[in-house]
């Protein structure tokens, strides 16, 4: 059984960092797509960033230059590395792995077939 499980989420101050982790389970996604999206009250999921099987990144407009995301493939990982948040932040967090291997990242939800449950992100003023 596969499974997703984010952690690294909570409650910090504007200016803060933060670094969310995703551990995979139950196959290995060295050679996949992975991304982190986010979901905040009362809008819909989207993506933050998405990691290429090779190392490719991309980001939304509104955390480049403060976000990084990278991978482990050894211990089959994905982080977010979150620097100087801002309250639009906040958001549940959830990470995301393709199916497909050696495949190009996506922006789009429908590409990701593995989903984790989300870790709660609250940045105050």
């Amino acid at each position: 059984q596969v499974q997703l499980v984010e952690s690294g989420g909570g409650l910090v101050q504007a200016g803060d960092s933060l670094r969310l982790s995703c551990t995979a389970s139950g196959r290995t996604f060295s050679r996949s797509a992975m991304a982190w999206f986010r979901q905040a009250p009362g809008k819909g999921r989207e993506v933050v960033a998405t990691i290429s099987w090779d190392n490719f990144t991309h980001y939304s407009e509104s955390v480049k230059g403060r976000f990084t995301i990278s991978r482990d493939n050894a211990r089959n990982m994905v982080f977010l590395q979150m620097d100087r948040v801002k309250p639009e932040d906040t958001a549940v967090y959830f990470c995301a792995a393709d199916h497909q291997e050696f495949g190009h990242t996506s922006t789009q939800i429908t590409r990701y077939e593995y989903w984790g449950q989300g870790t709660q992100v609250t940045v105050s003023a």
